[in-house]
């Protein structure tokens, strides 16, 4: 994906701004203190095990975070290991179905499951990071905005907040993508994380960990934009829309069904916006002395999309299975869960939606 359509997009967006402003009203003043609220945020209710936003809330949301992607992407190990396969020797691995059976005719069964130990562990921190400083963010810029600017420019505000949550998460998931990549794409290198790791290290020092760092940006933090943005929109339009009761009428198992079913077709999205710098990724940590943008001239157009169906399949999957364990273990804990957000009642009159 170049920066020139990474623009058109940006500005093609159709939630990049709310569909009306609002003008400045000059009110009598009082001095009635102004309670600062946070967006979907809601009164502790009965049977909530904290309050929204608490110390506690925010870590079970990032134990949340490592559970739902920790244990998702080490179970779609096999996949990731031919799609990884497929962009860096597409002449060998052709087809998802001829990568498999190239792998297993070489390595065994035993073979697709190579690189799990650093899957796991990588993206175990990633999903803390991402899922518990999502939270922090969005409640941080929500408090910044104030009420009615956080209803209004809400989406701006998903992708403000889960860019800078995934800035942090890839640093923390860095280290663990490079040998997850160097051991599925370099037969004969390292079969384990115990061995690859000294290994890398003694050849390329600490910059090995990290070369592919900026890759890593380029791919997850639209990804994660797409992903939450997305989940968050298509929420708030199945309530609206497409379930015939409200919310608060669903029970625990009805919402859980919506949230994998938004959570997949946010999936299918992020696939889509992230593939490019994914392919690039998996090119820079099989290569040794090659910069991004090398890899990316000699990709060219087509070669970024390479893989794209086996990457659709899997972070469809992913993105829905990631959801529904996040939200589940909000459910277990009994955490907050706000209902999709409502126009506040200030901005009702003042757009006279309100007698």
């Amino acid at each position: 994906m170049y920066p020139s359509t990474l623009t058109q997009l940006a500005r093609a967006n159709p939630f990049s701004a709310p569909l009306f402003t609002l003008q400045k009203v000059d009110e009598p003043q009082t001095h009635t203190p102004v309670q600062k609220r946070r967006l979907a945020a809601a009164a502790v209710a009965e049977g909530d095990s904290c309050e929204f936003g608490s110390q506690k809330y925010l870590l079970l949301c990032g134990f949340g975070g490592i559970l739902s992607c920790g244990t998702t992407h080490t179970a779609v190990v096999p996949l990731d290991l031919v799609k990884c396969r497929m962009q860096v020797d597409p002449a060998k691995y052709k087809s998802i179905f001829n990568g498999f059976s190239v792998t297993i005719r070489e390595d065994g069964m035993r073979g697709l499951a190579k690189g799990w130990a650093p899957t796991f562990i990588g993206y175990s921190m990633q999903g803390l990071c991402k899922f518990g400083f999502y939270e922090v963010f969005k409640i941080l810029y929500g408090d910044l905005l104030g009420e009615e600017n956080a209803y209004l420019w809400r989406t701006s505000l998903y992708l403000a907040a889960s860019a800078s949550a995934e800035f942090f998460a890839d640093i923390a998931l860095a280290p663990m993508e490079a040998c997850k990549v160097r051991i599925q794409t370099q037969p004969g290198y390292a079969n384990t994380l115990r061995e690859c790791a000294p290994k890398m290290y003694a050849e390329e020092g600490l910059w090995a960990f990290y070369k592919g760092v900026v890759p890593l940006w380029m791919r997850q933090i639209p990804y994660t934009m797409m992903k939450f943005a997305c989940f968050e929109r298509t929420v708030e339009l199945l309530y609206k829309f497409v379930v015939p009761k409200p919310r608060s009428e669903c029970s625990k198992s009805e919402q859980l069904v919506v949230t994998f079913i938004a959570g997949y077709i946010a999936g299918v999205f992020c696939a889509i916006v992230s593939h490019p710098a994914d392919s690039v990724v998996s090119v820079l940590n099989k290569e040794k002395g090659s910069t991004a943008a090398q890899v990316l001239k000699r990709l060219g157009p087509k070669g970024v999309w390479k893989g794209l169906v086996a990457r659709i399949i899997m972070i469809g999957t992913l993105t829905a299975l990631q959801w529904f364990i996040y939200d589940s273990v909000k459910v277990y804990f009994r955490l907050p869960r706000p209902p999709p957000p409502e126009m506040p009642e200030s901005l009702k009159k003042k757009l006279g939606l309100t007698e």
